[in-house]
């Protein structure tokens, strides 16, 4: 039986992401677990379907994050790194965290932990974790005594507000010293992406948390905003030329007007 028996194909696009950027710019991003599993995937579909410009905006939320994650590290001795919505993430390959530095807490739905235990397997101080991310019996297990980094990424877009800001005020409440990292559009950029969805008659993925600011949802939920990061500063300055004329404008309008989509970085 194949490994990728019963995994949901949504999986995959990010997964595809990953090898695709890895593949074509490696000198900006490379992904080396994403790339021993094309073979596995129906990687020529999926990459068919998309684009240059939305193979970087994924690859490029993971760039960003991935150095936020080395940074959280390297300021303490002991940390957790808990990684909501996971998926086929494969953060911890790319990072190599040392044992004795950090444990990484994957944590999604229980179906999601059972199909990444089948193909990712289980790391050495890597946590399967299964769960509702609303329901924080998924938090039991981690050791609250020590800084914490949350990271959720390509996640909070699908549910209201107001469950965003009450799962964050409950990050900050139940973790004493917590970071979280988490990407955001703006309500327009938002509005753009669902017209896109319903056009595509996808009616089950619309989008429906949006953030003008990082400091509007810092202020809501009583954090602290340590940083905005746009998503693809570095990519426009390393790789140039090198990418299509509409990626790098697609990239330009996004990054700088109106910064349309950006990362949040929060403390408690």
């Amino acid at each position: 039986m194949s490994r990728f028996e019963g995994v949901a194909d949504t999986l995959y696009i990010p997964l595809t992401a990953r090898i695709y950027v890895s593949e074509h710019f490696p000198e900006y991003f490379m992904d080396e677990k994403a790339l021993s599993l094309k073979s596995e995937i129906p990687y020529e579909e999926i990459a068919s379907n998309s684009s240059e410009y939305y193979h970087m905006a994924g690859a490029c939320r993971f760039y960003n994050t991935d150095r936020m994650i080395k940074e959280f590290i390297g300021r303490h001795d002991r940390c957790n790194i808990v990684n909501i919505g996971c998926g086929l993430e494969t953060s911890y390959f790319r990072i190599g965290p040392d044992p004795e530095k950090a444990v990484f807490y994957e944590m999604d739905l229980p179906e999601v932990i059972e199909a990444r235990r089948k193909v990712l397997g289980e790391s050495v101080n890597e946590i399967l974790v299964p769960g509702d991310m609303f329901d924080f019996r998924w938090a039991e297990g981690i050791d609250k005594s020590l800084p914490t980094l949350v990271t959720a990424i390509g996640v909070f877009q699908y549910f209201e507000k107001y469950k965003v800001i009450s799962f964050l005020k409950r990050l900050r409440k139940g973790f004493p010293d917590v970071e979280v990292i988490f990407d955001a559009m703006t309500g327009k950029a938002k509005r753009y992406a669902n017209e896109y969805i319903r056009k595509t008659g996808n009616k089950d993925a619309e989008l429906h948390f949006s953030a003008d600011s990082g400091r509007i949802i810092a202020g809501k939920c009583g954090m602290e905003l340590i940083e905005e990061r746009p998503f693809f500063g570095t990519a426009r300055k390393q790789l140039k030329k090198r990418l299509k004329l509409y990626t790098r404008i697609a990239m330009k309008v996004v990054d700088e007007s109106g910064r349309r989509g950006f990362l949040t970085h929060l403390k408690g």
